[in-house]
């Protein structure tokens, strides 16, 4: 296969990310975009290039005979159905997170996609910014010797203005906690390498959206949280979250603290929030307890690679390796299961936070 023909159903904001980035991957064409809004599939279809055909629903782009693959980044509740009419076809699949909004529906896409000769990858696109990967690859090499701690810290921009105003509500994204956090319950699990036994949260919506009404109804997701997680084997992770603090230095910094040595890595917001409106370099620490000298490392990433999406690069090296993943008759780095037990900690964290009890899992 000289060319992987990628259909893209969900043409918005990270469809079109997935669009800039496949346009500098060698190897990948997307041929076919799916949107039921007509400004967007649209823009989409330009944005691909000349001979890209637009659809405005998912079963006539199937029924096209246009693509090898799909991309699934359409609003989190719409995965589902879309997952049920798609999972037949027997195309690989790169679904975006999180994988479902609630429980019942991804152990059922669980259960439907058992069998299927293709494979679907759940998008996990923090896994794959450069300066995570060289902390995981630290902590697997063994610098930091056996982790104890785990702190991740997502500093940020609100959710930004999405069509139908799908991500105010958490009937819609499943809640801060699984639309935008199911990234750092994933990374705690594969940092950990183990599994949760207990979450508590504390969180609020307390500055964003306040405003705002729809339908007579106010937003209703979390705009700030702390989240422990207990792992099985004694790991503790702790996650971070303000969605009000843009003009935060660093947006994500990420600590694995070992018996030996804490591993650091810290990621600057998209270019565009930026003061400058200029990339950044990320970092990563490296600091032994047996030395006062922290090793530290800019990790430099291709500017080209960085202009095509917000996600410090890892939307393209997830690509790359599901393309490859697909050349070589492969299996997904991130699976269907591995989707499902993100949300499945991000149920949890809303759930806790609501009630403020611990929840065993």
């Amino acid at each position: 296969m000289t060319e992987l023909r990628y259909g893209i159903i969900g043409s918005g904001m990270m469809g079109q990310e997935h669009i800039r980035t496949l346009g500098i991957l060698e190897g990948a064409r997307v041929t076919a975009v799916c949107d039921p809004d007509e400004g967007m599939r649209t823009s989409a279809a330009f944005m691909a290039g000349a001979g890209c055909a637009q659809f405005g629903d998912h079963a006539a782009l199937l029924n096209s005979g246009l693509c090898d693959a799909l991309v699934i980044a359409a609003p989190n509740h719409l995965h589902y159905p879309i997952l049920k009419d798609v999972l037949p076809a027997d195309l690989p699949m790169l679904v975006e997170k999180p994988l479902c909004t609630t429980l019942a529906d991804c152990e059922d896409i669980l259960d439907r996609a058992a069998g299927r000769a293709s494979p679907v990858w759940v998008a996990m696109e923090y896994r794959y910014m450069p300066p995570v990967e060289r902390l995981l690859e630290a902590v697997r090499s063994g610098e930091t010797g056996v982790p104890r701690m785990i702190s991740i810290r997502e500093h940020r921009f609100p959710f930004l203005k999405k069509v139908g105003d799908w991500n105010r509500f958490a009937a819609k994204t499943g809640g801060t906690m699984v639309e935008k956090c199911c990234h750092f319950f994933d990374l705690m699990r594969l940092i950990a390498e183990s599994e949760p036994v207990r979450v508590y949260a504390s969180g609020g919506a307390d500055v964003n959206f306040l405003d705002e009404e729809y339908d007579g109804q106010r937003p209703d997701i979390l705009d700030n949280a702390f989240v422990v997680v207990d792992f099985a084997n004694g790991v503790r992770a702790l996650l971070d979250l303000c969605m009000f603090a843009e003009g935060s230095g660093w947006q994500e910094a990420i600590a694995v603290t070992g018996d030996v040595a804490k591993a650091e890595a810290f990621v600057p917001g998209p270019s565009r929030f930026s003061p400058d409106g200029k990339e950044r370099h990320s970092e990563f620490v490296l600091s032994p307890r047996a030395s006062k000298l922290e090793q530290r490392e800019i990790v430099d990433v291709d500017a080209a690679i960085l202009a095509v999406g917000d996600h410090h690069g890892s939307t393209y090296f997830q690509h790359r390796k599901f393309l490859e993943m697909v050349r070589s008759n492969g299996v997904p780095e991130v699976s269907l299961e591995d989707g499902m037990k993100a949300v499945r900690i991000g149920l949890a964290a809303e759930q806790s936070a609501k009630t403020g009890t611990a929840i065993s899992l």
